[in-house]
């Protein structure tokens, strides 16, 4: 346990980049997956930011929450921004007009700016191969504007435009797997977080900023207002999200799957949605139909962490 404290403390770095003072709801695990990453990377980024929930809270004009560049773009060309920035340092290098710094180009937006609305911008993005990292953080609905659905909602959530009722069951498509769909760009390094494991989450992040070329992290970033949970249970319910194998942590690297944090018996997926009042509605038949294809799909991962490639 010493020697872990003493990693621990060497792994975490005391400044703060994203710093306090923020308008993010109480309980936000959003905020603090951003804090996470951001003392991860440390100082040398430049940041763009699409417009959600993190643009909002922190960067109350005149005011920033940002002690690093900051910029915020638009909804849906994140990826774009940041891989022409990134293109117009590696030109001024090569020209002799900049050393080169080593400087991370940190692209990152909500669930709907990434699976939805900016998707297109970052599929180009990893095709062509730009060195910079993507950060989705994933409160699996459009929470900025009032709780709709996303493509990265879960089934059987209720939300604004996807409400439960006695003809629906709330969400009734079952959430992208965006991992794994940047795993088919052939991205060198791919991976699942989550602020309820925070070193985990910093080494993850650390790692996908040496790799070269793109690299992509999806974090599961608690919700307490969208999720219709309280505060003080957003690190609780992050966690029971691995251990139920409703959100698995594990790292892709060149095409190789590792888990990250292995679960030998998985946490009945019912201990998970039972808390949730957008679950709060699901009907044992419903809750069976989700275990059985959390079983399935966590299943499918463990398979694939035994294969040689």
């Amino acid at each position: 346990m010493e020697a872990l404290n003493v990693y621990a403390s060497r792994l975490l770095e005391k400044e703060e980049y994203f710093s306090p003072g923020h308008r993010a709801c109480q309980g936000c695990a959003e905020a603090l997956a951003v804090r996470l990453v951001a003392k991860a990377l440390g100082n040398n980024v430049i940041v763009g930011s699409a417009t959600g929930c993190m643009e909002i809270i922190s960067s109350p004009l005149p005011f920033t929450n940002w002690k690093v560049p900051w910029l915020h773009v638009a909804f849906e060309n994140a990826a774009a921004v940041l891989t022409g920035a990134e293109s117009a340092y590696r030109a001024l290098v090569r020209k002799g007009r900049r050393p080169e710094k080593g400087t991370v180009f940190l692209a990152m937006g909500g669930d709907g700016a990434t699976t939805d609305i900016g998707f297109q911008a970052l599929s180009g993005a990893f095709e062509r191969g730009h060195d910079f990292l993507y950060v989705c953080y994933d409160n699996e609905a459009y929470m900025n504007t009032g709780i709709q659905r996303s493509s990265s909602t879960p089934f059987g959530a209720s939300t604004t435009t996807s409400p439960a009722g006695k003809q629906s069951p709330g969400q009734v498509t079952w959430k992208k797997n965006m991992a794994e769909i940047a795993v088919a760009h052939n991205v060198p390094y791919v991976a699942t977080a989550c602020a309820s494991y925070p070193f985990d989450l910093i080494q993850k992040v650390e790692k996908a900023a040496q790799t070269p070329g793109p690299a992509y992290v999806h974090i599961l970033s608690v919700c307490p207002t969208g999720w219709r949970l309280p505060p003080n249970k957003a690190i609780w319910i992050g966690r029971l999200a691995v251990e139920t194998g409703v959100f698995p942590l594990y790292e892709v690297t060149d095409g190789k799957y590792h888990i990250t944090q292995e679960i030998e018996d998985l946490r009945p997926v019912e201990e998970y949605l039972r808390p949730q009042g957008r679950f709060r509605h699901l009907t044992p038949d419903l809750i069976q139909t989700i275990q059985q294809r959390i079983t399935k799909e966590y299943d499918k991962l463990v398979a694939k962490t035994q294969m040689r490639i």
